[in-house]
């Protein structure tokens, strides 16, 4: 009797170098990183960070160093006493840390800010002469539909009006992005969320928005020109179109990825259900916990990455 098909185990291209969609780069004599305080004339890149496969990112830089202690146990790569130095020590504006091949990285709230990082770290990547690099969000979001402290692994990232896209407005002219995510990572990673029960996880569209308050329809705000109906309708559109949680960075982080050729997926735990409400009300132990969720099935990804390379 004829076998059904195998399931691929999770991994990485070796082979994949990261590229750069600017020529320019490559013609400069010193690049410096000014928001991670690194530079190509005063730090040893390929060094550094050349063993690189993984790339976590999430909005805290004290959430960044969790995990990456997390990393650091999971892989066996623990010794006692053993601190995780800031790699960007130089400035406040991102948070870097490092244990073996996973990098963590901060990246503040919203699209700019991720943006910015974003652009400095596929240098560094660049530079470093990287390959077979997976990057991976990982953060908060708000649910619908979706009881509170369900882990969503996003299959496409959409703007408020559900479009699959990322606009930038680039030297005054409208410039239009795929925020697609890799297809297979998004299966590889939901794979893995079968080995841990404790927590409910789905694949779903994610909403990027540019603001917390009105962006997201919220009635909590300083300002509020709709009515609860308003909200309600307007979120069970967003259901219907396949969106599951809401959070305010993963189209650009979609966008930038793709467009340099990165796997990239985005892994958020919802902290509320949107459909019942604007404010989160659950313990702060309740919530640290949620939190840790989205870093337990990323770190078990990596982990079945690493032993099947």
């Amino acid at each position: 009797m004829a076998s059904g098909p195998k399931t691929k185990e999770p991994g990485y291209h070796n082979d994949h170098f990261v590229q750069l969609c600017n020529p320019n780069v490559a013609t400069m004599n010193e690049d410096v990183l000014y928001h991670f305080s690194l530079s190509t004339s005063t730090h040893d890149f390929p060094a550094l960070f050349g063993d690189v496969k993984f790339v976590c990112v999430g909005g805290s830089p004290t959430r960044m160093k969790d995990f990456i202690r997390y990393m650091a146990k999971e892989l066996g790569l623990d010794r006692p006493g053993t601190d995780y130095p800031n790699i960007c020590e130089g400035t406040d504006r991102y948070a870097m840390f490092k244990v073996g091949p996973v990098l963590s990285v901060s990246h503040g709230i919203g699209i700019p800010s991720i943006s910015i990082m974003l652009h400095e770290l596929i240098k560094l990547l660049y530079h470093a002469r990287c390959s077979g690099v997976t990057l991976i969000r990982i953060g908060t979001s708000g649910g619908i539909g979706l009881e509170p402290g369900s882990v969503v692994i996003t299959r496409e990232a959409v703007d408020p009006c559900f479009k699959p896209e990322f606009e930038q407005v680039v030297l005054g002219k409208r410039v239009v992005r795929s925020a697609h995510l890799d297809a297979q990572l998004v299966q590889e990673l939901m794979q893995c969320s079968a080995d841990l029960t404790e927590f409910p996880t789905v694949v779903g569209n994610t909403m990027c928005t540019l603001d917390f308050y009105e962006g997201q329809g919220r009635l909590d705000g300083a300002l509020c020109s709709y009515t609860e109906e308003d909200k309600q309708e307007y979120l069970r559109a967003a259901f219907a179109a396949g969106v599951r949680n809401i959070e305010m960075e993963s189209t650009v982080f979609a966008a930038l990825c793709r467009a340099c050729g990165l796997r990239a997926a985005v892994v958020c735990v919802t902290l509320l259900n949107r459909l019942e409400g604007d404010q989160i009300s659950s313990p702060h132990e309740l919530l640290v916990e949620y939190q840790q969720r989205p870093q337990r099935l990323v770190g078990h990804f990596i982990k079945k990455c690493l032993a099947a390379a």
